[in-house]
């Protein structure tokens, strides 16, 4: 993701070159002033499936990411550690997107010579330390030094011992004019080939400041552009670039997904993207499991006995590549935020990082009303940072509470399970958790009807915790059952429930 702070046009703006008819589409969405209809329609039945024996992962203890930003003028604010502890966040991701290739660590200013922001990485390591988080850190490729990143590992794992095992080679460096677009800074020559023989001088001196690190490396996310492009300095694709010259070095590879495109947006198509892939005339990407095959594919293609050890981290992800409207802060996203997560982790991804833990409203978007919810504007955070318009700094947004529910089945490292539903708009997830118990989400992406689900294939003979957010809710509502009575659960339409079974 481009930065998007206050001091940066593109914080917000992020160019991704599939512009077009849409535009139009919403103009004259907003011009008819037709809103969705919501009408409850009660009484559908529908019936969820766990199959224990069926594992589809295991749980990474990096799972649950969030991106903070040396600009984030409230990430220091007293009340962030807890609530970040609150929502199960264990990686944080900095110095912020764009920002990092343009970011010089040991003087905390920009290529420019300007201020940074109040987050210096000192700073930042103390709010880490105080959630129990895992920091990755995204070293400057565009307009730093391979001197300057080790520099860096060295500072943090020999100086000062923070023992910060993951650390990333630039952000986006698609970007960087190769294809056109130009939101990434970049001093090197242009092209994958450029990017990932210089990478192998960066992996270099990095690791001989602390061989011990982990060190991804960019690839685009497949199907989503500019995957599949060429140019004159791209004869062939980024990641085939990539990965047939430098995945032999590298430990993880680091992709973005933002599934939607500015004046595209749909709360249907959103909330189907995870599993169904989307097509609108600004957007296009494809499954989380297809991309996640296509991937591994490469990794085989390219990697040899490597491909078995690369990890997945999506460590950039919300709903619309740029200029957030306003479904960014109402209860989809909230909704897309546990399909997105569960989605990727049920596919054996390392880790996803939310874009982000504050950011800044913006209200000249897409704020139709055939989108869901009363706030008319946009943000990209989880948290308020209380712009004019906005309620107070720190008051959470839905997709805080997305993450909330997520945490409550993502705990520890236990096995992601299969579960099916017989109902399209009843989206079911389960995990086997390390103490015994067995958590399933349950996600009505249906805005008019209320579902009673059955959840069979469990022997749920003790208690059992639900965990529940939806339609005007305040914060996540908790109660105690016994097991056998919550194998039953009554699904308010747009609502996320999770029911913790406990041995």
């Amino acid at each position: 993701m481009i930065a998007r702070n206050t001091q940066d046009f593109w914080r917000q703006r992020r160019w991704h070159g599939r512009l077009g008819l849409s535009l139009l589409f919403s103009m004259l969405l907003l011009l008819t002033g037709l809103a969705p209809a919501y009408a409850d329609t009660s009484g559908t039945n529908a019936q969820v499936t766990v199959d224990l024996h069926r594992v589809l992962s295991t749980v990474s203890p990096l799972a649950l990411g969030v991106n903070a930003a040396v600009w984030d003028s409230h990430l220091q604010d007293p009340q962030v550690p807890s609530l970040l502890q609150a929502d199960g966040v264990q990686v944080m991701r900095f110095p912020g997107g764009s920002t990092a290739d343009n970011f010089h660590w040991q003087t905390n200013t920009l290529d420019d010579g300007s201020n940074a922001g109040l987050d210096t990485f000192d700073q930042f390591m103390k709010v880490v330390k105080k959630v129990g988080a895992t920091p990755i850190i995204t070293v400057n490729y565009g307009t730093g030094t391979p001197e300057e990143a080790a520099a860096w590992v060295k500072y943090a794992n020999v100086t000062r011992h923070y023992n910060i095992r993951y650390w990333e080679i630039g952000n986006e460096l698609y970007g960087n004019g190769t294809y056109g677009a130009t939101w990434e800074s970049d001093k090197h020559a242009q092209g994958p080939a450029s990017y990932a023989s210089n990478s192998l001088q960066f992996i270099k001196a990095m690791k001989a400041a602390d061989n011990d690190i982990q060190i991804g490396l960019v690839l685009t996310a497949p199907g989503n552009w500019p995957d599949g492009q060429t140019s004159a300095t791209s004869p062939q694709s980024w990641n085939d670039t990539v990965l047939s010259t430098a995945c032999s070095s590298a430990d993880f590879m680091a992709i973005h997904w933002y599934p939607q495109g500015p004046g595209g947006e749909s709360d249907a198509a959103l909330l189907a993207s995870s599993a169904n892939g989307e097509s609108t005339s600004v957007s296009f990407t494809p499954s989380i499991p297809s991309m996640v095959s296509t991937l591994h594919s490469a990794f085989n293609q390219y990697c040899g006995t490597r491909a078995s050890k690369l990890q997945i981290m999506t460590t950039e992800t919300n709903s619309v590549s740029f200029n957030p409207g306003k479904q960014t802060t109402n209860l989809v996203n909230a909704l897309y935020l546990a399909d997105n997560y569960l989605t990727w982790l049920s596919n054996g991804v390392a880790n996803v990082d939310w874009w982000d833990v504050h950011n800044s409203i913006l209200t000249g978007d897409n704020n139709s009303p055939t989108l869901y919810g009363s706030n008319n504007f946009g943000d990209y955070g989880m948290l308020s940072v209380g712009d004019t318009g906005e309620p107070p700094a720190e008051t959470p947004f839905s997709s805080y509470y997305g993450l909330q529910i997520v945490s409550k089945v993502i705990h520890g490292a236990g096995q992601i399970v299969a579960a099916t539903s017989n109902q399209s708009l009843v989206h079911a997830y389960a995990v086997k958790q390390r103490d015994g118990s067995v958590a399933v989400l349950l996600v009505n992406a249906d805005p008019s009807t209320t579902y009673t689900v059955s959840i069979a294939g469990l022997h749920a003979h003790g208690s059992a915790t639900i965990y529940s957010y939806g339609q005007n809710s305040s914060a996540v509502s908790v109660t105690q059952t016994h097991g056998n009575t919550a194998s039953s659960q009554t699904l308010a339409p747009y609502s996320l429930t999770a029911v913790v079974f406990h041995p």
